[in-house]
Parts: C-alpha cells; structure tokens; sequence
C-alpha cells in the first residue's frame, strides 16, 4: 500500500523546508519520511455529516473530487435531517466532524446548546450565501422591506407574525434576529420566532406556519422559485463577508486523532479551493451536490447565487460582489478568532448567554488556528494572515474587530432584556 502523501510534523516540516531552499517537499522526499509511519492519519475513514444546503459543498466535493485520498483518508458525508440530529451525533461521535453551524459549536462549548461538550472548530466552510425570506402574503399587502414590515407588526397584537430560523443558536438566529432588531423590532417581545430544519422550511411557508425565514440556500431561491416568498434580506448585507458554517468536531477527537484532523482539514481546505478557482468549477459543484443523495433540488436552484446572480422576487436582479464564497485566497477558510468571539457577543445580547465570557479565552479554545495552518502547509500556495482577529462594520453601522467584546455585546439598544 503507498502511503498516503500527508505533511510531516510541523517541525519537521519546516526543518525540511528550510533544508530545500523554501520550496514545497518533492514526492520522493515525502514517501521516504512517510515510511516512519509518524504523522498517519489514525482514523482513515471520517464520517462528516452535514445538512442539505448549499454550503456543505465543501465537504461534499472533497469526497466526490478525491481530495480525500490525496491525504490518505475516506471522507463519507452523511446527509442529517435536522441540526439538532447533527449535535446529538456529533457529541455521541457517530460522526466524527460535521458542516455545523458556527454558533452551534460555540453554544456547546458553553453549556448554550445542550450538555457542555470541548468542542473544536477546524476551517471555516464559506462566508455568506443566507438569507431572510418573507412570505408572498406579506408582498400583497405591500410589506417589501423591514420598515413597511415593522408597521405591520406595530398594527398587531404581539406575536401575530412568526418567524423562523434553524436552530437557538444558529447563525441564521443571529442574522434574523439582528435584522429585526436593526429595524426596530424585538425578536422577543414583538414576533414568535419558532425553529425548522433548513429543507422544510419552504413547505411550512407554503402552508402558512410562518411569515418569514433566515436560512441558507437554496431553500430561499426556492420560496422565489416556487413563488411563495422573496428575499427581503441578504446576510451578506447584513454582514459582508460574514463567517457561516464550519468544519467541527469534538476537541477530544482532535486530541485522539491530530493526524487525521490535520489530513480532514487539508482535504476540505483544498476542495474549497478548487470550488472558487473558476465558475466552471462551480458549476459542476451545483450540478453535485444537487443531486438526490445531498441537497435533492434542481442544479438551476443552485447556480445563480453561487455564481453571485440574484433575483428578489420583487422584480431586481443584481450580481452579488459578497455572494457565497468558499475559499478567497484562504481568507475565507481562515478560523479568525474574532469570527467566534462575535458570536458569543450575541449570544450574550438575547440572553442565551447569562454570564459574561472570558470571549477570547474561548475562541482560542474552539478554534484550531494550529491545526489550521498544518493543513494549509499540507495543501500549500494558502495565504496565511498576519492576525487572528479582522475588522468589519454591518448594517448598523457598528465596527466589529474583537477588541472589546464585552462593549460591544452591551451597546445595542435592543436586546433580551428589551429597549434600552
């Protein structure tokens, strides 16, 4: 059997490196360092669920393109009906690592979304590509966009709209309820706000549960498609260039296999690579994962907004310049730190957290910056920044950098405990 062509340990690695002038380790090099057997995966098949959406492209396309073998591993994606089904077997380990939501992680970590787990978030698995649909009903009484949606609201007994998202502490929570917010309206007191997995969503609007929905496509373009919603927000618009799913599992499965979490790393990083290298290649992604066995939808569904072509619904198309990306020079893939800690900011500002965190303390906890760069090295030609932390402003105007969590989490004038 040949050995599968996986990096050396870090320090061996860059010893070797520095012994070649630099340059990436020859094929002949490797093998002979791989006959020590030192840095083989210790697992060598991984099983990674994720849901059916767009954005679990990565990890489908690393199985499907082969790039798993390339670091002498089996990827088997497992398709699971519902979030909550991915942490019940994400925390038991009948999957080893998960496409999981990034707050997910964090909310096990703290004890937020079930039984506390150490948890370990290996790659960042795209930036935005989510979005907040509203029903058609709503359209024909002329509620278009979050101000005429807000007087709606405000002319009802409380409660009267729902609105759904995928799970407590998802990322489209976080979006929902920060657009709400943003336009006035207490996601707590004002609206019901209930929880659907992400492929049933259009066919709980279609039947009237719920009067809007955040989740990730292509469950939105298809409310347009079938013409019982529009998207009324982006995420990218609430947040450009915002941190979405994530490759995750439990830190004692990286503590049990750091080979084959640094072999799993590098084998999705290079996927997501090989996605954004051209729009051919996301086309044949689209054309994938569409199939029955992953999202079970119409590649056309699919398309548009990968290539950053969106409709509305409303009769505007515009291409996108902060649609779905999966790779961006690695500055997508990147686990930054601020990523995470903004996470625990909100879930502190609706109450889910009740005590302060120690918020850096528990993103260098979470994320695997370390096991990170390993796999870039493996994979090679990947950018790595100069910081942990990266600054953005949202819809709001607020700046965003990590500095100064605690501020931030309390400087919003609504939050759990309702107006300031």
């Amino acid at each position: 059997m040949s050995k599968p062509s996986f990096p050396l340990s870090r320090r061996r690695f860059l010893a070797g490196s520095a012994l070649l002038g630099g340059s990436y380790l020859v094929p002949g090099l490797m093998n002979s360092v791989w006959a020590a057997g030192s840095d083989a995966p210790e697992k060598t098949t991984i099983r990674v669920g994720f849901i059916p959406l767009t954005d679990c492209a990565p990890v489908v396309m690393a199985s499907v393109k082969g790039f798993d073998k390339k670091y002498g591993i089996t990827i088997t994606p497992s398709k699971e009906a519902s979030w909550a089904a991915v942490q019940d077997k994400l925390t038991s380990g009948e999957l080893d690592a998960a496409h999981v939501l990034y707050g997910m992680i964090y909310g096990l970590q703290l004890g937020v979304a079930g039984p506390q787990h150490d948890m370990a978030n290996l790659m960042t698995l795209n930036q935005n590509g989510q979005a907040i649909t509203l029903s058609t009903q709503l359209k024909e009484a002329g509620v278009t966009d979050i101000a005429a949606l807000k007087k709606a609201i405000d002319g009802k007994p409380a409660g009267t709209y729902s609105f759904a998202h995928t799970f407590p502490t998802s990322t489209h929570a976080m979006w929902l309820y920060y657009w709400l917010a943003n336009g006035g309206i207490d996601p707590f007191k004002d609206v019901r706000t209930l929880v659907v997995p992400p492929p049933q969503m259009v066919m709980n609007m279609k039947i009237g549960n719920m009067s809007g929905y955040c989740v990730g496509e292509p469950w939105n373009q298809r409310a347009i498609s079938e013409n019982i919603g529009f998207t009324a927000e982006t995420s990218q618009n609430i947040w450009p260039d915002h941190p979405e799913k994530i490759l995750g599992t439990r830190a004692a499965w990286v503590k049990e296999n750091p080979n084959t979490a640094r072999a799993l790393t590098a084998a999705v990083l290079e996927a997501s690579r090989w996605i954004d290298a051209s729009d051919a290649n996301r086309l044949e992604t689209a054309k994938t994962i569409a199939a029955r066995a992953y999202i079970n939808t119409k590649p056309e569904t699919i398309e548009g907004r990968m290539l950053g072509k969106y409709e509305n619904g409303l009769g505007k198309t515009w291409h996108d310049d902060h649609a779905m990306r999966f790779f961006n020079e690695g500055a997508v893939s990147f686990p930054w730190l601020s990523d995470g800690m903004w996470f625990l900011t909100q879930q502190k500002r609706w109450g889910l957290l009740k005590e302060e965190p120690d918020y850096l303390a528990v993103a260098k906890q979470v994320n695997r910056i370390d096991i990170y760069k390993e796999a870039a090295t493996a994979v090679g030609n990947i950018s790595l920044p100069a910081s942990d932390m990266r600054s953005s402003t949202l819809i709001d105007g607020k700046v965003w950098d990590g500095s100064n969590p605690a501020q931030y989490a309390a400087s919003f004038a609504i939050h759990s405990g309702g107006q300031k």
